[in-house]
């Protein structure tokens, strides 16, 4: 189709009204900045500008070490006007979770916030590809090698590129891998437009044939929408979102809070009469819903007009109970993973109901056994999901982990991430879940090998194994089976891990057992669950 998102952002800026907010930015207690399409327009072709006299050149990649912000926002539209490749990057990981990220992505420049000032001024040394640091914060940089990101933006007449750019742009989205390392995929932006065309045409919205096309129709019908990612921006859920306001033209807001405020969300939602909103599952929607239940009417939530999710458990009954207090919302729940979109769809509204983890199939999936021929429908087979183009290129510098995900079938190519799924008589989806052993805790992926090895250097520890035990709060959470080789208490190690990995992978307990291998020597995560399930006192 010919698109690109810088080509598309160009082409909207001088249509929409100048005046028209593109971000409010909401800190707790209630103040707020805003900024107008026509000033961010200027901002970020600045900030584009900015990293290519810093010696990035077309295709080198952008580190986004960001919370949620209008930095983050502008972030991608100077990297797709200056033809930068952006790279997401987990603000809750340590040290040497991040030199891992900034040097396999061969990052040249780091958008970070200030309250990361540290951690970023112990690993420059170590950051030699790196040619710009941009603190974003109020003040002088805390660090004296960064520039200020409001003096970058700000800098410059703020004209545009009017740069000649490709269907074949990409941008990064990391993601973890079976090893527990992270993994660049590698989408290319039309691949990624073409997706939100069919979501347009799914929703008979006008579908765009170019880029001008796109001004037309926002010439012919302003933009209105307002969306609020109550998810981090850094994961594909709420990137994604971010990306389709910033194409759509519409208004973006975010929270400033450090901690999930379902309260404050609400009355931001309130104020600021937000249309639509990206969650992660239930660990957003229960605590959203329970406010709503504790105050009946004391938010006025009738603009909601779209609420979506992908990637976690959303329960029918939240589902339910949220339609309950918003008759108006469709409730989107997407099966989708950083390695391909379109799995199946749930949609939910007053009209109609979808059971827990059931999905329309996508029209361009297939549920596959291992030989290869497709699941019947009814059958009650199990079968591994595919789904074909667009589909990412693969993961960046890492083609045996490419091949192993991104395969052949049948002469079609298919983005294979791992998840096993039953086909209901009727066609739809029942999802069983990863094949792997893929730790899913409130949205956040946690692989076990990464825990198990940080558990395994702790000089007390003879052998670990890390599963993920069902949680009402977490969905799953963490929990360490291990076997010590002298006393060691359950504090110490979670101390230790929380010494070396983010927070959310520290287990949430540990149980001490001293058969965790099979005759063959293999790991017995299938004996560890139950032996960590009997501790926990489930049956």
């Amino acid at each position: 189709m010919g698109f690109n998102y810088g080509d598309i952002i160009e082409a909207i800026e001088p249509v929409l009204d100048a005046d028209r907010l593109s971000h409010i930015h909401v800190e707790p207690g209630g103040k707020t900045r805003t900024i107008t399409w026509g000033e961010s327009a200027k901002r970020t072709a600045n900030l584009a500008r900015a990293l290519t006299a810093a010696g990035a050149e077309v295709g080198d990649k952008i580190a986004f070490y960001l919370r949620n912000g209008p930095e983050y926002s502008e972030g991608l539209s100077a990297a797709f006007k200056g033809r930068f490749v952006h790279v997401n990057v987990n603000y809750r990981y340590q040290p040497e979770e991040l030199i891992y990220i900034f040097d396999n992505s061969d990052a040249v420049a780091i958008l970070y916030n200030a309250e990361f000032a540290e951690y970023i001024a112990e690993l420059k040394p170590r950051l030699t590809k790196v040619k710009l640091f941009i603190e974003v914060g109020e003040g002088k940089p805390q660090n004296d090698f960064a520039v200020s990101y409001e003096d970058v933006v700000t800098s410059g007449d703020g004209a545009p590129l009017g740069l000649k750019r490709r269907d074949d742009d990409m941008l990064f989205l990391y993601t973890g891998g079976t090893t527990g390392m992270p993994k660049g995929v590698m989408w290319r932006l039309s691949d990624l437009n073409q997706h939100q065309l069919n979501a347009r045409a799914v929703a008979g919205e006008p579908v765009p044939e170019s880029a001008a096309d796109y001004a037309r129709i926002y010439r012919e019908t302003p933009p209105t929408d307002v969306y609020l990612p109550a998810c981090p921006m850094m994961h594909g859920t709420g990137m994604m979102g971010a990306i389709v306001a910033l194409t759509g033209g519409a208004t973006t807001v975010t929270l400033g809070n450090h901690h999930f405020d379902p309260e404050e969300l609400w009355r931001v939602v309130d104020a600021h009469r937000v249309s639509a909103m990206s969650i992660v599952g239930d660990a957003f929607a229960k605590p959203l819903l329970n406010v709503l239940n504790e105050n009946p009417g004391k938010f006025d939530v009738s603009c909601v007009e779209r609420m979506s999710s992908s990637g976690v458990m959303w329960s029918e009954e939240v589902k339910q109970g949220l339609i309950e207090h918003l008759p108006q919302v469709t409730l989107i729940d997407s099966l989708a993973a950083s390695e391909g979109f379109g799995f199946g769809v749930s949609q939910t509204n007053k009209e109609s109901g979808t059971k827990t983890a059931k999905f329309t199939v996508g029209p361009r999936a297939k549920v596959f056994k291992e030989d290869l021929t497709e699941v019947t429908p009814g059958s009650d087979e199990t079968g591994f999901l595919a789904v074909t183009g667009p589909i990412p290129i693969g993961y960046y510098k890492d083609p045996e982990k490419t091949a192993s995900v991104f395969k052949s079938i049948h002469g079609v190519n298919y983005s294979v991430p791992g998840d096993f799924a039953k086909v209901a008589e009727d066609g739809t989806l029942i999802l069983l879940g990863r094949g792997s052993v893929c730790i899913n805790t409130a949205g956040e992926k946690v692989y076990p090998e990464e825990v198990e090895e940080t558990l395994k250097t702790h000089p007390h520890v003879h052998d670990a194994l890390v599963v993920g035990i069902a949680d009402e709060k977490w969905g799953q959470k963490v929990v360490a089976v291990v076997a010590p080789s002298s006393d060691v208490s359950e504090e110490d190690l979670k101390a230790h891990v929380r010494e070396h990995l983010a927070a959310y992978k520290v287990p949430k307990s540990v149980h001490f057992f001293h058969h965790l291998r099979a005759p063959n020597g293999k790991a017995d995560y299938k004996g560890a669950r139950a032996f960590a399930e009997k501790e926990l006192g489930i049956s």
